[in-house]
């Protein structure tokens, strides 16, 4: 493979890129993966969080494999140094070399790039923000059962609201799109005070759902997940999240049909392996409890509905055959903040559009011991980029005290090296974490809430973890 060019940076003599081919990553045993160390705190983090990726490689492979780490530029470190937050030449690196890592980045104030992370994932079109969310032992918790906690987010990281198409109330561009709601949609009479009103686009398309949806059944599927669960505002914003939901069953029974059962399949074929002789009617009326209330017109999509699923997966699906099938549902946004603390057994995977997967992510991660120790990655499986990264801020106070927990870039950490199919290093990673906080060898944020804890240093906690791997 050719070399990159670059403007400033220098491209590493030793390490080979990693290439796709077939739709699959090409790792080689000498991966260059590019590395942005952060702002604020960064330093520190991802100090002990690349001594702790080398030790986890070294161990379980004995030199055979080892990561050529490239140092690329981005945020306030990036800012002193050229005058440019996001260099093109970070850009390029992440583009060649496919896989990276980065730590928290400072978001300009001012005009210009809105957020780095947003950029990144915008301009590389990361399209999946990736979110697992699990419980390691001891680590203090609101919760009763955190352990209950085990899901992976898939939330979709280029549309919706974070898109960045707003416009400030008082300007020439809100102006001129009150005056076309008004004038030639006719839809402005919600907008009560229109001088005083900034406005934001939300895209949300058929394109961009599919392969979010997609990613997540696949995911589910591999892993041998129960559910996918597409959460959702559709309730209320029809023709954006609802046309999520909509599209994603489409997806998930056009492409998926033989591996997959939706959650309204699931009760129709219920009914029919428990009563294999109830009507059609009498089925529809089970299924929807509402059906007594109906118009006439809307029984007869219902009972058409019945009759639709059992002519077609009747044969593959029934029979309790079903209950092996990955079951693709769906749950309105704000229940499903409230089932999550009550119910979090019943959710595997979710997909979920951008702000909606902000909030859950964060609020399943304070569920876990806190954002400190949440891991994401941003990826897009189809041309094989991603940046794993930390999902907390920069914590400037704490810059350079050698004090803060490395846990989201370690753990973020070993994502990447699963992503890369380094299976044996990213159990190790997980190994060491269990350890290290089974011991109770903890920084700051879990020691002041564990008794008997031993509060550990930065780097002191990432060699815990190295020794207990």
């Amino acid at each position: 493979m050719t070399t990159p060019t670059f403007k400033t940076l220098k491209a590493p003599t030793t390490g080979e890129a990693i290439t796709l081919k077939d739709g699959k990553l090409n790792v080689p045993n000498n991966p260059v993966l590019p590395y942005i160390e952060g702002d604020g705190t960064g330093p520190d983090i991802w100090k002990a969080s690349q001594f702790a990726l080398d030790q986890a490689v070294e161990k379980a492979y004995g030199g055979k494999r080892r990561i050529t780490w490239l140092e690329v530029m981005a945020g306030e470190k990036s800012f002193r140094a050229t005058g440019d937050w996001l260099p093109e030449d970070t850009l390029t690196a992440f583009r060649h070399y496919l896989v990276g890592i980065k730590g928290p980045l400072t978001t300009p104030i001012g005009g210009g790039i809105r957020s780095l992370n947003v950029a990144l994932r915008q301009m590389l079109d990361l399209y999946v923000c990736l979110r697992p969310v699990r419980w390691f032992k001891g680590v203090p918790s609101p919760v009763k059962d955190p352990g209950a906690v085990n899901m992976v987010i898939f939330r979709e990281n280029c549309e919706d609201i974070y898109a960045g198409i707003e416009f400030k109330a008082g300007s020439d561009e809100a102006k001129k799109l009150f005056k076309f709601l008004n004038e030639e949609l006719k839809a402005a009479k919600p907008i009560r005070f229109p001088e005083t009103s900034a406005f934001g686009i939300k895209p949300v398309s058929k394109d961009g759902t599919e392969r979010l949806v997609k990613a997540a059944i696949e995911y589910a599927l591999r892993d041998k997940k129960k559910s996918v669960t597409m959460v959702h505002k559709g309730n209320i914003m029809k023709f954006t999240e609802g046309a999520f939901r909509d599209w994603g069953y489409a997806l998930a029974t056009g492409q998926f049909r033989d591996q997959v059962v939706t959650e309204r399949e699931s009760w129709i074929l219920d009914n029919k392996d428990k009563n294999a002789g109830i009507s059609d009617v009498d089925n529809a009326k089970q299924v929807d409890p509402g059906y007594e209330l109906m118009t006439e017109a809307q029984q007869k999509n219902i009972v058409a509905e019945v009759r639709s699923v059992l002519d077609k997966i009747g044969a593959s699906h029934g029979g309790g055959k079903w209950k092996q099938k990955l079951l693709v549902k769906d749950s309105i946004a704000d229940i499903t903040l409230q089932q999550v603390l009550t119910r979090p057994k019943e959710f595997d995977v979710i997909a979920t559009l951008n702000l909606n997967g902000d909030y859950l992510s964060d609020a399943l991660a304070a569920q876990v011991g806190g954002i400190g120790i949440a891991p994401g990655g941003n990826i897009n499986y189809v041309t094989g980029h991603a940046i794993f990264e930390a999902t907390h801020g920069t914590a400037p106070k704490y810059a350079n005290l050698d004090k803060v927990n490395p846990g989201s870039v370690i753990l973020s950490g070993e994502m990447m090296l699963r992503h890369l199919g380094w299976t044996e290093a990213a159990d190790l990673i997980i190994k060491g974490m269990d350890g290290a906080i089974g011991k109770k060898t903890v920084t700051y944020d879990f020691h002041r809430m564990m008794e008997g804890a031993k509060l550990l240093k930065c780097s002191e906690f990432a060699r815990a973890i190295a020794e207990s791997m």
